[in-house]
């Protein structure tokens, strides 16, 4: 039997086991350490299956996962995202469709310490949502602003998602948060820009604050400034490693919290767990990948579609946009960490091949990524934001997030045309 058929048969069995629900960590693994053994036999597999979780779970890289998982929950806990919308509305409410600004802007401040798309919507919907709707938002343009504007957690560092593709493609992850940066503030600009030009007319505009009550507002926020100076200025310039800001981070998060009596013992220690298990859950996806990526190397189906698209014809940019087209259909039914576990390790031997920066690369492909959110069947930020807000139909959020879908597809080609955007504060770090 060929490694090709060896590997189609894989990814019918992975298919079919996450039609059935079972999870994907779950799923990756039992489809790599049953197609390893197909290929090599059971003892190896069985060698394979006592010592790749080991060395996957104490991989000094990925210890930033937990504690920027624990950074982002101790700061949801400690209110630090109502304070941030409040900031945005003081200062943006005035203007026509100003709490739908506020939003967007509160999400990007969220996403700069929570580094979760997910949270982010989730976490602005309870916050923003009745906002805007007792301000006379339509549900459509409120859940869209919404779930469009939590998207940019998994791009404005600190990313989960961005360490796990520097992990999978052994980039340096200091460097990829580095490179989020000007992308994320750009997709708030864009995002900002999108609910003027498009709901600007219809949307009601807020109270206007006093200059006092502004100033009184970003009071409220330095907790979060201080977080981003600790975490991003810190890689930026050398200070910290990416993993030793990850812990600087949540340790800092908690003590703002408890010296701010944000946090009480009780509520640190529920965040502690409620950490441990979102943690748990995304290591039992990496070691399922890992098993799952050692069964695609022995086929050598990574080797054989790199050779079969640099030599398709479609130029160096035709196969990138082949790639991308690709992680937009799948997008369609896979979430956010899945697309990337599954394809990064196929389709990232086809990058390096074709010379794209590694960097650039993950840049560009989480903000695919990210349009897997929001799009149709399987939106996470939609169905996160329609568990909240029951009343509002999925057909109605998705109707919302339309003219942001645009929006984001005018970003990717920026970046696409212009890669210093991204490239350019990497490089300054040398």
């Amino acid at each position: 039997m060929s490694g090709e058929l060896i590997a189609t048969l894989g990814f019918v069995a992975l298919f079919a086991l996450m039609a059935v629900r079972v999870p994907i960590g779950i799923a990756m693994g039992l489809v790599g350490i049953g197609g390893f053994a197909g290929v090599v036999g059971w003892r190896p597999a069985l060698n394979l299956l006592s010592q790749s979780p080991i060395s996957t779970i104490t991989d000094f890289n990925l210890t930033l996962i937990p504690f920027f998982v624990l950074m982002g929950v101790l700061a949801t806990n400690s209110g630090m995202s109502s304070e941030l919308f409040r900031a945005g509305r003081a200062w943006l409410g005035g203007f026509k469709g100003g709490l739908g600004l506020a939003s967007v802007g509160a999400c990007g401040g969220f996403a700069a310490i929570c580094g979760s798309s997910v949270a982010t919507a989730a976490t602005m919907t309870k916050i923003a949502y009745p906002e805007m709707k007792r301000a006379g938002y339509a549900d459509d343009a409120a859940t869209g602003i919404i779930a469009a504007g939590g998207t940019v957690g998994i791009l404005i560092p600190p990313s989960v998602v961005l360490a796990i593709y520097g992990f999978m493609t052994e980039t340096d992850i200091g460097e990829l948060f580095i490179a989020g940066v000007v992308p994320g503030i750009l997709a708030v600009v864009m995002y900002m820009a999108t609910v003027r030009l498009w709901y600007g007319r219809d949307l009601p505009a807020a109270d206007k604050f006093t200059l006092s009550e502004g100033l009184s507002a970003l009071k409220g926020v330095w907790a979060v400034g201080l977080l981003f100076v600790a975490v991003i200025l810190s890689i930026y310039f050398g200070i910290v490693t990416a993993t030793e800001a990850a812990a600087v981070g949540a340790l800092l998060t908690a003590l703002i919290g408890l010296a701010r009596r944000k946090l009480t013992m009780t509520t640190l220690l529920d965040s502690l767990v409620e950490a441990l298990r979102t943690s748990v859950s995304i290591y039992v996806v990496l070691i399922g990948a890992t098993l799952f990526g050692y069964f695609l190397a022995i086929t050598q189906v990574p080797q054989e579609l790199t050779s079969f698209l640099t030599t398709l014809g479609a130029g160096k940019y035709g196969t990138l946009l082949l790639i991308l087209l690709l992680f937009l259909v799948m997008g369609c039914f896979l979430d956010a960490m899945a697309m990337i576990i599954l394809m990064i390790p196929i389709v990232f031997p086809v990058i390096q091949q074709l010379g794209f920066d590694p960097i650039w690369f993950g840049i560009v492909i989480v903000m695919t990524v990210e349009l897997g959110l929001i799009t149709p069947p399987v939106g996470m930020n939609v169905y996160v934001i329609n568990s909240i807000a029951r009343n509002v139909p999925l057909t109605t959020i998705f109707k919302g997030v339309l003219p942001f879908v645009v929006a984001d597809v005018l970003r990717l080609a920026l970046l696409i045309a212009f890669p210093f955007i991204v490239l350019a504060l990497p490089a300054s770090m040398n």
